[in-house]
């Protein structure tokens, strides 16, 4: 069936490169808004992480650990029968068969080798839907290192799969109380802890949020996505480029990495889907595109759910992963710049839509990637568009909250 919804966002008319400067902005988002405590470590980081990263023997362990040890490259995936149903020729990159089931891993495995080359003997992390902190855990237990994990209590609940896999593997779930409980509180726990322990601690941050160098270091990390992207379609199509990149977005890193090798070309549109929980007006939601306004959260400049007097709303989504009151800076400038068009998915478009690919594919998604695919009902795209949608990860973790919902898809 072809699509006649419409994006929120138009192209922009004029185009300006993207690129981060060197204080950490891109456009008017970014920077370290950072205690005074963790400048040291912080500085540190910015002034080494990009001599490091691209260091031959940091290149060369880089690679063969995503090849030998994540799997990589993973498959793109031509989705016939959907490719059917929409009218457009629909690839899937199939983040989720990365080890621990995500996308998230690619930028651990990249962190941890930062870190035991800035002398660091102790990980923290942060995680909602727990696939963060599977990762984390996971490269910690290979490199034997100490693994701390802030989690919400709710997302502890709803996500027990992934907790029991990171205690599994060694780490210490610690879970945070505060607020509502969820990503944005176990990120405030997290960076109390860095504070309180910065000279012998790392904190790999999940996503692309976060002071100055994190954004750009996660985005990096995470753009081996794009760039297998770009020759595995060339192998399908003949050409290196998609029509359409389609991610989710909470923080952004799995969007960050599938944009990242056509942020500055035009002839790809990017599609950023954001969690509008039980509808953006409902005072349920987590859609900060649309409900966000500038401001500074977790060390950054950027768009994030706010009162008038500052204080931050607190957000709400059916996936811990993108239950979070802000976006990455990168996607902020993206967004205001009408170089990425933002869409808003509903708890129950997204549950449609991941019943919809499970019995169309044969593939179970994360509920944070299930948003991704909602997208596909509410964007104009012609039948002769190329369309990546980036599986960020599978849906193992949310089988309980799918097994709730299955009487309403029952055939």
């Amino acid at each position: 069936m072809q699509n006649t919804g419409m994006a929120n966002q138009a192209a922009p008319a004029a185009f300006a490169p993207i690129e981060i400067d060197e204080r950490g902005y891109y456009g008017e988002f970014g920077g370290a808004f950072i205690p005074e405590m963790l400048y040291p470590n912080v500085e540190e980081l910015r002034e080494r992480y990009l001599k490091i990263m691209y260091e031959p023997n940091f290149q060369l362990e880089f690679q063969q650990l995503l090849h030998d040890y994540v799997g990589r490259p993973t498959p793109l995936y031509l989705a016939e029968r959907l490719s059917e149903r929409y009218g457009a020729r629909i690839y899937l990159k199939r983040e989720d068969l990365c080890h621990t089931g995500a996308h998230k891993i690619n930028n651990t495995i990249g962190q941890i080798l930062m870190a035991k080359r800035l002398g660091k003997t102790r990980i923290i992390a942060e995680t909602g839907a727990g696939q963060h902190g599977v990762a984390t855990a996971t490269v910690c237990a290979l490199m034997g290192i100490e693994c701390i994990v802030y989690m919400g209590a709710v997302d502890i609940e709803r996500q027990a799969p992934n907790v029991a896999r990171m205690k599994m593997l060694g780490a210490e779930v610690r879970p945070a109380t505060s607020g509502s409980q969820t990503l944005k509180d176990a990120t405030n726990e997290a960076i109390r802890d860095w504070i309180n322990n910065p000279e012998n601690t790392h904190y790999i941050i999940g996503s692309v949020v976060g002071p100055h160098p994190y954004p750009d270091m996660v985005a990096r990390f995470q753009a081996v996505i794009s760039e297998e992207i770009q020759w595995q379609l060339e192998e399908h199509t003949g050409r290196n480029h998609p029509d359409l990149v389609i991610a989710c977005v909470g923080g952004g890193s799995n969007a960050a990495g599938a944009y990242y090798h056509f942020l500055n070309d035009q002839r790809v549109r990017l599609i950023a889907v954001e969690a509008a929980g039980k509808g953006v007006d409902s005072g349920h939601s987590a859609a900060t595109s649309v409900l966000g306004t500038k401001g500074i959260i977790h060390g950054s400049r950027t768009l994030l759910m706010q009162t008038e007097d500052g204080q931050i709303v607190e957000p709400y989504s059916i996936s811990a992963g993108l239950d979070y009151p802000g976006i990455g800076p990168l996607h902020a400038h993206l967004i205001s710049t009408g170089r990425a068009e933002a869409v808003s998915i509903t708890d129950d478009e997204a549950l449609i839509s991941a019943f919809e690919l499970a019995r169309t594919e044969g593939i179970i998604p994360a509920l944070e990637t299930a948003h991704a695919f909602s997208a596909l009902n509410k964007i104009k795209f012609r039948h002769s568009d190329i369309i990546v949608i980036n599986l960020s990860g599978r849906g193992d973790k949310d089988l309980a909250m799918y097994v709730e919902h299955l009487p309403r898809f029952a055939r």
